[in-house]
């Protein structure tokens, strides 16, 4: 019989995986599964599917020359299995071992953590699901900082969490005090391109393609060959030393230039540069745990104190890490399964066709979702602010707009794409944890990049011919939504444009709206 059957998931990928803890080759079995229903449970992008494979194989491999497993551990290939589903070939290992316990790390996902429980429980087997030691905020210790029952946090807000974190592990702090003496330096953070667009920008990663990686590109390209995205432009680290080359990458040619012009997008005629600007690339390998975030925050921070690098840049950097980032997990967690079914405004509007193929007039829209497609890629404000932000304003139904960004980005684990996108990015959760919808009118796209000055709508402009959807569509939210935002100091402002109104322009603005909503499928 065997003593403990350890299940090793596609997004647990270190040796530090605490299900490996007291692993003895002699008594123990470790399993990992390539299941085609996880790849099919959303419309995966095939760069996504390539990543999660190849990653697994690569470390499935080193995992078995490093403890010698070979004889006490399955690895079952895509083909080579008939399993429809994960918890299926759980269950078949359980029925074929007999292990006292089954072991594995925290999961990352609601719903495979409950078909675990479930199924241990109807086989009657001890499941151990131990912390997540790869976090620097377990479940519990954000389960007390946001209180529950009478001491529950009614808005919880990630500024206040950022700080006990950095307080928690001394990251750029000078004693009781701040670096800088400010907690953030978003206002330094927020700047375009200019007219004159990114200059300088630094090469794009080299492509790490080996046999391995190989053989998953031309699995998947048969294989899944209907889903959607390109393979062309695969770059994304498969093994912790690629992942530790991205990092010093980033570290010596990027971080210095990150915070000014984080937030700012560009449509270039460079498409090996362009989609990546001076963002890390990092978040996959964070995600499938190649690397660990203490690690990546001391490289940060080490290159702040030994180069005196931008403060504005490390701080807004540190801050996605060590704050959104541990912050999003923890929201998932305190939320789920509730998250999940959450639509505050009750909307239920199709997700248009071209949300999958880019092909609409809209050019913000469509330099976005081009890049997505052919990259898996797409940066926080592409996603917050133009494919987001049109999904709340076009009252696009949020499970097919959650599902959506779950299929298409290569980096997307479910407990950090829901939060994001039912919480920032579609305001679906009603304001957990933002003060705000993040909606603005055509003309903060065309502040951000230069996508306006080659598109066929005006921002400027609300209806008529030329009206740009997402400006028409963001003062028909107002309307509607207008007591709400007035009654919002955050959002006051906006509201006070919306009275300056006469009843001729409301009603024009509602009726272009209607027609756009009826008929989103041809914008």
């Amino acid at each position: 019989m065997t003593r403990n059957l350890i299940l090793i998931l596609g997004d647990q990928l270190s040796l530090d995986n605490p299900a490996l803890e007291g692993f003895d080759v002699a008594q123990d079995h470790i399993l990992m599964v390539e299941c085609a229903a996880e790849a099919t449970h959303v419309w995966s992008h095939k760069a996504r599917i390539v990543l999660f494979l190849s990653a697994m194989r690569h470390f499935y491999s080193m995992l078995a020359t490093r403890l010698g497993i070979a004889l006490q551990s399955t690895y079952l290939k895509l083909g080579t299995h008939e399993f429809t589903s994960l918890k299926a070939t759980w269950a078949h290992s359980i029925e074929t071992l007999q292990p006292q316990k089954v072991i594995v790390c925290e999961l990352g996902e609601y719903r495979l953590e409950q078909d675990l429980i479930a199924l241990c429980k109807q086989q009657k087997v001890q499941l151990v699901i131990r912390d997540d030691t790869h976090f620097m905020c377990s479940k519990a210790d954000f389960k007390s900082w946001a209180g529950t029952g009478e001491k529950s946090t009614k808005q919880l807000r990630m500024e206040f969490f950022y700080r006990k974190m950095r307080q928690k592990y001394d990251v750029l702090m000078h004693g009781k005090e701040p670096e800088g003496g400010a907690w953030n330096y978003d206002a330094d953070n927020r700047k375009s391109f200019g007219k004159l667009g990114p200059q300088k920008l630094p090469d794009a990663p080299p492509v790490n393609i080996d046999a391995i990686t190989q053989e998953v590109i031309n699995l998947v390209e048969q294989q899944f060959a209907h889903h959607p995205g390109s393979l062309q432009h695969f770059i994304w680290p498969v093994t912790r030393e690629q992942a530790l080359q991205f990092l010093g990458d980033f570290i010596q040619h990027k971080l210095a230039g990150f915070g000014v012009h984080q937030d700012a997008m560009w449509a270039g005629t460079d498409k090996s540069k362009s989609p990546y600007l001076w963002h890390s690339l990092l978040s996959t390998s964070l995600n499938l745990k190649l690397l660990n975030p203490r690690e990546v925050i001391d490289a940060a921070v080490n290159a702040y104190r030994k180069q005196q690098l931008p403060l504005a840049s490390v701080e807004g950097f540190v801050r996605q890490i060590l704050g959104w980032r541990e912050f999003i997990r923890g929201v998932y967690w305190l939320d789920m399964p509730q998250m999940a079914e959450s639509n505050h405004y009750q909307h239920a509007r199709q997700l248009p066709k071209w949300y999958w193929s880019g092909d609409t007039q809209m050019n913000c829209m469509k330099q976005t979702i081009s890049d997505t497609m052919q990259h898996g890629y797409a940066h926080h404000i592409q996603r917050l602010m133009v494919t987001g932000m049109f999904g709340v304003l076009a009252e696009l139904d949020p499970k097919q707009v959650a599902a959506w960004y779950l299929a298409v980005y290569v980096d997307a684990v479910e407990w950090v794409e829901l939060p994001n996108v039912a919480g920032m990015a579609l305001y679906a959760n009603g304001g957990r944890f933002t003060s705000k919808p993040y909606v603005a009118s055509g003309a903060y796209i065309k502040r951000m990049s230069n996508y306006c000055s080659s598109c066929k709508y005006k921002p400027e402009v609300k209806t008529g011919s030329q009206a740009c959807p997402t400006t028409t569509l963001y003062w028909n939210f107002l309307i509607k939504h207008y007591d709400t935002f007035a009654a919002n100091p955050r959002t006051a402002l906006m509201a006070k444009n919306v009275a300056r109104f006469g009843a001729e322009e409301v009603a024009a603005i509602q009726m272009q709206s209607a027609r756009l909503l009826d008929k989103l499928d041809e914008i």
